[in-house]
């Protein structure tokens, strides 16, 4: 198809919540420094936050950028490679946690990042997110078209990437969070790729009977499962500060710097928590806004999958549409008590740089992509050739009719 204007309101969402997200950041950056400085001793600057997340979003920019001027048939190509480098990435990760190592970033007995000095950490998961998506979408147009969808040759390859890549993140990074997001991603590409109802439902089962296995073997999220029905230990401590700071905010919020919340009293306030903490800053009314451009984001997202120029592009489209909405639900949900806690973070808009710089290359390819999809101009031009040559055809018919009964008379 001809490459036309892409979807600017994508663009301009984007920008929106990257400068919330540094808003915020700058807002109660310093209530972070200060609070570490005072637990730990140390000698954090006050910008320190601010400066390193305006780096994040200037390079998730750039990143943006990248995605959208490289040409697809050339980014879809790295797909299966950047999925391996994630493999690759969070092996290594795990033998430097074994190793003691300083390069493996270890939090609450959870190890998911890979320290690179001054430049801050990577995640590996990120990678295997991406990777993974794109893969998928290329493993499903292409046995589609052979007509092996549904067959070994699709589900062979494509059970093994996800085992693996979850196996990796659930089990090894011990994060639930990015491992339902990846689930989101498997589901939603295999079931808009047309899968057999049956074997999706099946998939689907598999999975919840796995996820409750990883639930109940496992201390920690048993404890977080228990905190959400009765309440009664650190993590109903979080959730508690979460709903304090959105009721303090009322509709329009305390005011940029003047929250309570951020000072110490809610943990990981720029990163799982900095939804609360926006509605502490800017109310109901704040945060109504942040819902609603995600909701015209997710709609633009959506748009692109479905006049999308050929199989493979839906399905990237509508992976990244589930990999947004539900990191964002999921995260929202959690400051709000609707879901047991879990450390995800809200797109865009916590501080960080991986999960923020992946997020935009997906934006930024989706934007390329919304260039070559069916435009609705096109559509209706169609739809009106359509109904201009029904109209000719019935003319043409009538005045047939007509001429053979004007002979039949005579």
């Amino acid at each position: 198809m001809r490459r036309h204007r892409g979807d600017r309101i994508i663009v301009a969402m984007t920008l929106g919540l990257l400068l919330a997200g540094l808003i915020i950041i700058y807002a109660i950056g310093p209530m972070r420094a200060n609070f570490l400085n005072a637990m730990y001793g140390g000698n954090i600057s006050e910008n320190h936050f601010f400066v390193r997340q305006l780096i994040n979003v200037i390079l998730s920019i750039a990143a943006f950028i990248v995605a959208y001027k490289i040409p697809y048939e050339k980014v879809k190509k790295f797909g299966k490679w950047v999925f391996a480098l994630g493999i690759v990435l969070s092996i290594g990760l795990l033998v430097l946690a074994k190793m003691g190592s300083s390069l493996a970033k270890c939090e609450l007995g959870a190890c998911r990042w890979i320290n690179i000095g001054s430049f801050g950490s990577l995640q590996p998961a990120e990678f295997l997110k991406f990777g993974l998506l794109i893969y998928l979408a290329q493993l499903i147009s292409s046995r589609k078209a052979e007509g092996t969808l549904n067959k070994s040759d699709f589900w062979l390859p494509a059970g093994v990437a996800s085992i693996v890549a979850l196996a990796l993140v659930i089990v090894i990074q011990k994060d639930l969070g990015t491992g339902v997001v990846i689930i989101a991603i498997i589901l939603a590409t295999i079931f808009a790729g047309g899968v057999e109802i049956k074997k999706f439902v099946l998939v689907l089962a598999l999975i919840l009977v796995g996820g409750v296995g990883v639930i109940v073997t496992s201390p920690h999220r048993m404890e977080r499962v228990k905190t959400f029905l009765n309440g009664d230990d650190a993590d109903s401590y979080h959730i508690e500060n979460a709903m304090i700071a959105i009721g303090t905010g009322g509709l329009t919020g305390v005011g940029v710097g003047n929250s309570v919340q951020a000072t110490g009293y809610l943990p990981e306030s720029i990163n799982d928590s900095v939804f609360a903490v926006m509605g502490e800053t800017f109310g109901f009314i704040g945060l109504g806004t942040v819902v609603v451009v995600f909701m015209i984001l997710l709609t633009r997202i959506l748009r692109v999958a479905e006049l999308g120029a050929d199989d493979e592009q839906k399905l990237i489209a509508t992976g990244v549409f589930a990999w947004i909405a539900v990191q964002m639900a999921v995260n929202v949900m959690a400051m709000t008590g609707l879901v047991p806690l879990t450390g995800i973070t809200l797109p865009l808009l916590s501080y960080g740089g991986t999960s923020m710089m992946f997020v935009t290359i997906a934006l930024g390819l989706t934007y390329q992509l919304s260039c070559y999809t069916k435009r609705e101009k096109d559509l209706n031009q169609k739809k009106f050739s359509n109904s201009h040559l029904r109209v000719g055809r019935l003319k043409a018919e009538n005045i047939a009719q007509r001429r053979t009964a004007g002979r039949t008379r005579k």
